[in-house]
């Protein structure tokens, strides 16, 4: 089986009060926002973007590059759909943005503030949640 690569784009948002942003996919899985890198875009603009596609929130202060994981992509049941593996490019960003608002309400139904003890657990890809466990520590420092 041929194996198709993609590149994509996101990052971990947070607010004054210790919350995530978390999206949800197609209203079937829950995620960062993040998505495809369009045309020759870099990671940083396409992160931008999607997080605005996805949550509405333009008020971005760029914190950190939080590097990059692969995974393989979600299907629309819910389960890994292997023929196609995802290189994602993280960013963490901070806003005083408070209201949610996805731009594609199709593909991203709803978008929320959640708090960061509580971010893995409502991830819905393994990897996500490896990833995110594993950048809390940034989260930690940037509060303080």
């Amino acid at each position: 089986m041929i194996i198709k690569q993609t590149k994509s784009a996101g990052g971990v948002v947070i607010n004054k009060k210790g919350q995530v942003v978390v999206v949800s996919q197609g209203g079937t899985s829950w995620s960062l926002p993040k998505g495809h890198t369009e045309n020759n875009e870099t990671p940083m603009d396409a992160a931008k973007r999607e997080i605005q596609e996805e949550s509405g929130i333009t008020q971005l202060q760029f914190i950190k590059d939080l590097g990059n994981y692969q995974r393989y992509k979600i299907s629309l049941d819910g389960s890994e759909d292997t023929s196609v593996i995802k290189t994602i490019s993280m960013f963490l960003f901070s806003t005083n943005q408070k209201i949610l608002k996805p731009r594609d309400c199709q593909e991203t139904p709803d978008a929320r503030w959640v708090d960061k003890t509580k971010v893995a657990e409502l991830l819905t890809h393994k990897k996500d949640k490896e990833f995110f466990l594993k950048i809390m520590r940034w989260i930690d420092l940037t509060e303080r």
